[in-house]
């Protein structure tokens, strides 16, 4: 019986993690990595991913702990919530945050040792923005910024950073590749966001949550996602055409994204928008991996 116990607390804050949204973390490391020209450093793209995947996982437990105070949570469709369901208290999600956030915050010192102290204003940045999504007085993804944070953080610097921490420059053609190349990353991890937001409009418009889905409503939040996968598509041709031509297979990624984005223009609502979800982390890593392998095959 203990075992069971300890087995069902453990599934329930692994599924407090979020293991779908983590596709986000991996592929902006994997991207910055293989824009690099030149030598990489092997220890510093782990330190890299680890800094990632634990904001990632920080963010996500926040986002648990902070809805889960404030009620957001309790009609939710989708995923087990912890805090929500009952699994464990705010106060024990909000400690595995902060533990995630150090996480992140020691492997990022040490690549601030090794790279420059630069690098802890960014991570502080990234802590900030990964606590104020839902957490704090006004959280700015009750406000319809959600999206433009991810793009900018899970996107642009992450992307970027993964590639400075090798270069210790943006200048030269790495920054120009990876600066290009972390567009489409960034849009990927929007599309994330979109669906999971589309799939919520209805709570969270009835807890007073003004997600971007919120505002711009059911249809238009649907026009973004399609939008938002063909911008992924530019962005990996410009890349291709500009340095890279083999980065052109991270296109056969998206073949992947036929199935959500078919559910998502059927007009798929609740617990229909499920499967989408998971439909778009698919396509959002095979995507980006397939996009750094042509980078890398390109260099």
């Amino acid at each position: 019986m203990r075992l069971a116990g300890f087995l069902l607390r453990l599934d329930g804050w692994i599924a407090g993690a979020r293991p779908r949204t983590l596709p986000a973390a991996v592929v902006p490391v994997a991207v910055g990595t293989a824009a690099v020209s030149g030598a990489i450093v092997w220890w510093r793209a782990i330190a890299a991913m680890v800094v990632s995947l634990a904001l990632q996982i920080a963010t996500n437990y926040v986002n648990d702990y902070a809805d889960g105070e404030r009620g957001t949570d309790k009609h939710r469709v989708g995923p087990v919530r912890l805090v929500a369901s009952g699994l464990a208290t705010a106060a024990a999600v909000k400690r595995a945050a902060l533990i995630s956030f150090a996480v992140a915050g020691i492997a990022g010192l040490l690549l601030a040792l090794a790279v420059g102290p630069e690098l802890i204003v960014v991570g502080a940045a990234c802590m900030a923005a990964g606590w104020a999504y839902t957490g704090g007085p006004k959280p700015y993804g009750y406000h319809g910024l959600g999206e433009v944070f991810v793009f900018v953080f899970f996107g642009l610097v992450a992307t970027i950073g993964s590639t400075y921490v090798h270069t210790e420059s943006l200048s030269g053609q790495d920054g120009g590749v990876s600066a290009v190349a972390a567009v489409p990353v960034g849009l990927l991890a929007v599309a994330l966001l979109v669906i999971n937001n589309l799939r919520d409009i209805p709570t969270d418009t009835e807890t007073g949550k003004r997600t971007m889905a919120v505002r711009l409503g059911d249809a238009g939040t649907r026009r973004l996602f399609t939008a938002l996968l063909g911008g992924v598509a530019v962005g990996i041709v410009l890349v291709s055409v500009l340095w890279r031509p083999w980065a052109a297979i991270g296109l056969v990624g998206l073949l992947v994204a036929r199935e959500p984005l078919s559910r998502v223009r059927s007009g798929a609502v609740g617990g229909d928008l499920i499967p989408a979800l998971a439909g778009t982390a698919k396509p959002r890593l095979a995507t980006g991996l397939l996009l750094a392998l042509g980078l890398a095959l390109s260099r």
